[in-house]
């Protein structure tokens, strides 16, 4: 499968099997949905190149604070789309039926909620909220509008993790105990080392619409281009990265999220002036939920651990085997139980041995029985199979069907609360509580 930033790399046409079958559908007028984008970054271009590949998905307007993109924009479909740094331009056309919100994560909440109320099904990037007090107010959002609201992590709709998540919950490894997570970066452009472009100045950058809530400051292009090292429109490591595992953790074993989250880690290697942690390690217990055990977590990424190549994976962890993921591919690891304890009986007397060999053998009698063998089970996704796509594939059908996607806004901050938490413990040094049903923090 290649990279999210290799993908970022090509044309507009996705060259996967999955996406020429799409575009060769043939879609009623009455069912195509026109799409805005808001933010045309690196994910917003992303964004939009997998949502227009689809059958029926049209483009009409993208809306970015930086000049550049927007003749970006034009290059790549042309003047007959609309472009504008001012979003709310987007908002009011009413021949747009959705919109996907791929802005710094200060401005995720505020323009979900706006879109939403302007009558516009949403696709918001991940991490749904930059902050735990802006969750309640999408997802009132979402449920007074009753617009269609979908939080950008592919992993929920992954047939690897969906795989994952009925072997687990068919019992295929017992009962859960641990579930070990782990999402390392190794280039300069994995830690958000992202290219400035030559022309950034305050006349090409809309820079106090940029700043939005964030505080008030003189233009530094770093601080938009790289905006992910600076807490002020970022959420760093666990904002980006750790409710990617959350996501697909919380799809696998039905889990609505931890009870408390300890994180620690540090600037270990990208000392440039940002403000946030390149390696972050975090633990989470998870109470017995009708769902599943109680089990603990841990969270692990390093943005510089020596390696070419990003590293991504999971592994769950239960009484009778072990569930090792990636991206795309999955082995199901399992032993036979035990069939006897063993023993340990050196230190004791000869004649105490003897007597606890006799009686070890009346309970658990030798039989001549083979060596039991580990049993394993893989599985993979078809070839041509894009996960990024087939989330942007259940975003529209929901648009068309009206029927909620399973990561909407409810899901988006049960992943999203816990990974800010990770933050609040990394920054202040201490242990978080948080009240999973209820979507709050706990004193």
């Amino acid at each position: 499968m290649s990279t999210r930033r290799e993908f970022f790399q090509i044309g507009p046409t996705l060259l996967t099997a999955a996406g020429i079958a799409a575009a060769e559908q043939v879609v009623l007028p009455a069912n195509r949905i026109r799409i805005a984008t808001i933010g045309f970054g690196g994910m917003g271009m992303g964004d939009t190149k997998y949502a227009t590949s689809l059958p029926g998905v049209e483009l009409v307007a993208i809306s970015d604070i930086y000049d550049g993109r927007l003749a970006r924009a034009r290059e790549l479909y042309g003047d007959r789309v609309f472009t504008t740094r001012d979003y709310r331009e987007v908002l009011v056309r009413k021949d747009i039926d959705a919109v996907i919100i791929a802005t710094p994560d200060h401005w995720h909440a505020a323009l979900s909620i706006a879109a939403m109320e302007s009558g516009k099904d949403v696709y918001c990037e991940k991490p749904m909220v930059q902050s735990i007090a802006d969750g309640k107010a999408v997802i009132a959002a979402q449920e007074n509008t009753g617009r269609i609201f979908q939080v950008g992590s592919q992993y929920v709709t992954s047939a690897v993790y969906q795989k994952a998540r009925d072997l687990v919950q068919s019992g295929a490894i017992g009962r859960l105990t641990m579930v070990e997570a782990w999402l390392d970066r190794n280039t300069a452009l994995g830690a958000w080392q992202y290219s400035i472009p030559p022309d950034a100045s305050p006349s090409t950058v809309d820079w106090d619409r940029f700043l939005g809530r964030a505080p008030k400051r003189p233009f530094e292009a770093i601080r938009l281009f790289r905006w992910r090292n600076y807490q002020d429109y970022g959420t760093g490591v666990a904002g980006d990265l750790f409710v990617h595992l959350l996501s697909g953790l919380h799809q696998v074993t039905g889990s609505i999220g931890p009870e408390r989250i300890l994180a620690t880690g540090g600037l270990r290697f990208w000392e440039d002036g940002r403000d946030v942690p390149d390696v972050m390690f975090a633990m989470l217990d998870y109470a017995r939920q009708p769902t599943h055990p109680a089990f603990t977590m841990s969270l692990r990424v390093n943005l510089k651990s020596g390696v070419p190549e990003e590293r991504f994976g999971f592994r769950f962890m239960g009484t009778d085997g072990v569930i090792t993921t990636s991206m795309s591919s999955l082995l199901l690891e399992k032993a036979p139980p035990e069939r006897e304890p063993g023993y340990s009986i050196g230190t004791f007397p000869k004649s105490t041995q003897e007597e606890f060999l006799r009686q070890y053998r009346e309970k658990y009698p030798q039989a001549a029985q083979p060596a039991a063998k580990v049993e394993s089970v893989s599985f993979a996704p078809p070839k041509g199979y894009d996960a990024h796509l087939e989330h942007h594939r259940v975003f529209y059908d929901a648009v068309r069907s009206r029927k909620r996607p399973v990561e909407d806004a409810v899901f988006g901050f049960r992943a999203a609360g816990p990974a800010l938490l990770a933050n609040t413990s990394y920054f202040e040094k201490r242990m978080c509580q948080w009240d999973a049903e209820a979507m709050t923090v706990r004193a």
